[in-house]
């Protein structure tokens, strides 16, 4: 089952983190108030499904929101969930093969408008 969790981080921060099952497959940077935490799963919700999938190794042109294929230093591959005015709002652990990454940014376009929240 996927779902977003909102989460406690240190200096009274929360985040955002987006799992199937208990895996944690994307999270968020801090946000000082609960409240952004909750407007980056509305955004997320309201605008990923048509978000386009960005191959940025492939030098592909970003711009709206959009999942971002991103090659890391040790050559492996994650994921950037980035806002239309460009601020990344949630990243990926990194994967060996870049299909995986594909497949984790497809899971938050078909999945998140319906995942429940837990706080």
């Amino acid at each position: 089952m996927h779902k977003f969790k909102i989460v406690e981080r240190k200096d009274d921060q929360f985040g955002v983190q987006f799992l199937y099952n208990s895996e944690v497959m994307m999270w968020s940077e801090s946000y000082k108030q609960k409240a952004s935490a909750k407007n980056c799963i509305d955004s997320t919700r309201k605008n990923a499904p048509e978000a386009p999938l960005v191959d940025l190794t492939k030098d592909e042109e970003p711009k709206g929101y959009r999942f971002e294929i991103v090659k890391s230093k040790n050559d492996q591959f994650f994921v950037r969930w980035v806002a239309s005015n460009g601020e990344t709002m949630m990243i990926s652990e990194t994967y060996t093969d870049k299909r995986n990454a594909i497949q984790c940014a497809n899971s938050v376009k078909e999945r998140s408008p319906d995942a429940p929240v837990e706080e």
